[in-house]
């Protein structure tokens, strides 16, 4: 393996709040780039849905098993010579170690954006296990990505497309075709 290849991720992992547009962005990614998409909300037990569900936030021993499940995911799809863009809020600074625990070819994708933006979509949205009345609890909880996480931020306040194309300038992807070969030459 070159030091190019090592250096090119395998995962990206989309995280932010609840109603930051984890699951829409990290889908479009995956598609733009030609990966696999992993919402990581199926990852969860369903006593965790069933908790979010009635309201209740999760704590950390809720969230343990979800982080070693995704992470499991990701190692998987890695050693399989796979490229995967999974969806998790990954809130915390330990969430995210969990996830990445160490590796250079995983890499954190935060979407930013302001409570009040977040809030106006989570009102609107329909079907979800979430409820709206947890955003709050979601950013006391938020530990952002610093810079040793090697993240690349992205602001949430643009169209779909937009927020899509500033994530794949800012991790540098080539084009699709290329995302291709490289995940059979893995």
């Amino acid at each position: 393996m070159t030091k190019t290849q090592s250096a090119f991720p395998c995962a990206l992992i989309v995280m932010g709040v609840s109603g930051s547009g984890k699951s829409t962005i990290a889908d479009h990614l995956a598609e733009r780039i030609g990966w696999t998409f992993e919402d990581g909300d199926k990852f969860h037990p369903a006593s965790n849905v069933a908790k979010m569900h009635a309201g209740h936030p999760l704590t950390d021993e809720d969230r343990w098993p979800w982080l070693r499940a995704i992470a499991a995911e990701i190692d998987r799809a890695c050693g399989a010579g796979e490229h995967v863009v999974i969806a998790c809020s990954a809130l915390k600074r330990v969430y995210r170690d969990i996830l990445v625990h160490g590796r250079k070819d995983v890499r954190i994708v935060f979407l930013d954006g302001s409570q009040d933006l977040i809030a106006s979509r989570l009102a609107k949205r329909t079907g979800h296990f979430m409820p709206p009345d947890l955003l709050p609890s979601q950013f006391k909880t938020l530990e952002r990505p610093t810079h040793d996480e090697n993240p690349a931020t992205v602001s949430i306040d643009a169209p779909v497309e937009k927020i899509v194309d500033d994530i794949v300038a800012k991790l540098a992807l080539p084009p699709t075709s290329e995302n291709a070969s490289r995940r059979t030459a893995s």
